[in-house]
């Protein structure tokens, strides 16, 4: 048996790297499963809890989200508990995997690519909902475009950065507590006469998680964009134009780095909502999508590399 000396070091632990390193090749390699998706068994217990203390009211909303975010934080910190480091390894390897989402999200996008290059807008609209809840059925082929394109760069925070970042920083509870977080919101956190006060506690939520990630997202996208000054210019002068405190640098970002305007009239569920513009370039065509998917996928693997680099660097402090 060894005995450290006091000048000595204790071997560091690889696991939170190491871990999420696999996780995202995980991710890569199999994306989402069609079924039995961890977030979809997660989404089915916050329903079933949402039944139980639904009121129209902030403070029932506050205790939802503080028994949901609070049990996944729970097993987070149960699995960074394990002792042994290769099974700390896989938990933190499965965890990444199940709240990536980046291999989907450029699939979807690349599939809404195809069909508009097909002109078949019946299969468009019929998709555009994986990626966002606007209303599809009376958009033409350019809304459905710059629909595609805001979606992938405001999802390249949420289903790749974001988790990456708090898997980086705090390993399994961070990743568990961001996607439970932001699942949350995705449920609750919209405006609608049932959620306006049940979901504000789910929504600011989401936004305090998202505030650094989107960000990083907006300076990633600037990194890997064919013409950074131009990414950067319009992040700096846009990116605080959109509604969202989070969404507007990730969009402002993509639109600097494609050339492209974003922005505009959105309905959602006959709600309409008039957002400022952002970017300086055309308005998005078919074509632009395939660009938009390629930028995701820079962003995606960049974002691994650095979480990778950061949790590796950041192990001696644990």
């Amino acid at each position: 048996m060894r005995i450290w000396s006091v000048k000595s070091h204790p071997p560091k632990d690889t696991a939170r790297p190491v871990g999420i390193a696999l996780g995202v090749a995980l991710d890569a390699v199999i994306g989402d499963p069609r079924a039995a998706h961890p977030v979809a068994l997660f989404g089915r217990a916050a329903t079933r809890l949402e039944r139980a203390l639904y009121g129209d009211a902030r403070p029932n909303g506050v205790v939802h989200v503080a028994l949901c975010a609070g049990a996944a934080t729970g097993l987070g910190v149960l699995a960074e508990r394990v002792a042994n480091p290769v099974a700390r390894t896989a938990l933190t390897a499965v965890a990444t995997w199940a709240v990536l989402g980046g291999t989907t999200l450029a699939r979807e996008g690349a599939y809404l690519a195809a069909a508009l290059e097909d002109d078949d807008l019946t299969r468009a609209r019929a998709r555009l909902p994986h990626l966002c809840g606007r209303d599809p059925a009376a958009l033409e082929a350019p809304e459905i475009a710059r629909a595609t394109v805001e979606s992938l760069a405001e999802n390249a925070s949420d289903a790749v950065v974001a988790p990456l970042f708090w898997g980086a920083v705090a390993g399994v509870p961070g990743l568990l507590a961001y996607r439970a977080i932001n699942t949350l919101d995705a449920m609750i956190g919209h405006h609608s006469p049932r959620y306006e006060r049940f979901g504000w506690a789910a929504a600011r939520l989401d936004d305090v998680a998202n505030y650094l990630p989107a960000r990083l997202t907006g300076l990633i996208t600037v990194l890997v964009a064919p013409n950074r000054a131009q990414a950067l210019a319009v992040l700096r002068r846009d990116g605080h134009r959109h509604p969202s405190p989070n969404a507007g640098r990730c969009e402002a970002a993509f639109a600097g780095a494609l050339d492209l305007t974003l922005g505009g009239t959105n309905v959602y569920g006959g709600r309409t909502e008039h957002r400022p513009t952002m970017g300086d370039g055309p308005k998005p065509e078919p074509a632009d999508v395939r660009r938009a998917v390629r930028l995701t996928r820079a962003v995606s693997l960049t974002a691994a590399g650095i979480a990778v680099l950061a949790a590796w660097g950041l192990r001696r402090r644990r």
